[in-house]
């Protein structure tokens, strides 16, 4: 089977680059040059929702379906090497030329990974290649909207209409899965100050999560998995997430009431 892998990340305000483009002095602490970037989109757009080049990648978390084994995880780096994320996340994809899955991946994660990975010189020949490596990637690469390699869910079900979608948060919920979880996106700047990496991390594991159980029951819906089949990759990951002594997954598991 093709490995299926679900990806979502977490940023934080690029600080020091909001710092090099505006030549600020160097003794602002970043909580103060993050309020003035904050500031500025608000005079422009009304929120505090930053231009992605300006977003800096924290955690990357990760659902690995492969023919032996579901499995959860993050990237994350206490030190703050956000190359080595973004190195280790394309890494895998050279390894497993996985069929990738997102929610908004082509609207947000995608696009910051590309910028920062221009910015920080990451070479990811597989993810980037429609066609000159590998005859297959012409037709079917990670760069066409419409190809198959990554599915972005919210897209797809709106039908590329943006004010169609909806979050992955409600969504989630009205299905039956437990939806996000001890914080959202609002959050993730002051829990990063507060040093709550682990928070973070949870977070968008279980975010992660969510966007599997939702691709497992898309799957269903366009009969690409029997009732059997779905049933069958649901309770894989429940048998999986409740084996684990992780709090955030013992509580995701109390709140997942779909059948």
């Amino acid at each position: 089977m093709t490995a299926i892998l679900v990806f979502d990340i977490e940023t934080v305000p690029d600080t020091e680059g909001f710092r090099k483009l505006h030549n600020l002095d160097l003794e602002l602490s970043s909580a103060d040059i993050a309020e003035m970037a904050f500031q500025s989109r608000r005079q422009v757009i009304g929120t505090d929702f930053l231009q992605l080049h300006m977003q800096k990648i924290i955690v990357i978390s990760c659902v690995l379906r492969d023919e032996n084994s579901f499995r959860v995880w993050s990237l994350e780096n206490k030190e703050g090497s956000e190359a080595e994320l973004i190195q280790r996340f394309f890494d895998g994809i050279d390894k497993y030329t996985p069929q990738l899955v997102s929610w908004n991946g082509g609207g947000f994660d995608l696009p910051v990974l590309h910028y920062r990975s221009l910015i920080h010189g990451i070479q990811a020949l597989h993810y980037w290649d429609t066609g000159d490596n590998n005859r297959e990637f012409k037709w079917n690469n990670y760069i066409g909207r419409y190809h198959a390699r990554h599915l972005d869910l919210m897209d797809m079900l709106a039908l590329y209409q943006s004010r169609a979608a909806v979050p992955l948060d409600d969504i989630a919920k009205l299905v039956g899965f437990p939806g996000k979880l001890g914080m959202d996106g609002s959050q993730i700047w002051s829990a990063f100050q507060n040093g709550e990496i682990a928070a973070i991390r949870n977070y968008c594991e279980t975010d992660v999560v969510n966007t599997y159980l939702i691709f497992l029951r898309f799957q269903f819906i366009r009969g690409i998995f029997s009732n059997e089949k779905y049933q069958y990759e649901c309770e894989l990951v429940r048998a999986t997430l409740g084996n684990s002594v992780e709090p955030h997954w013992k509580r995701f598991m109390s709140q997942w009431t779909h059948k």
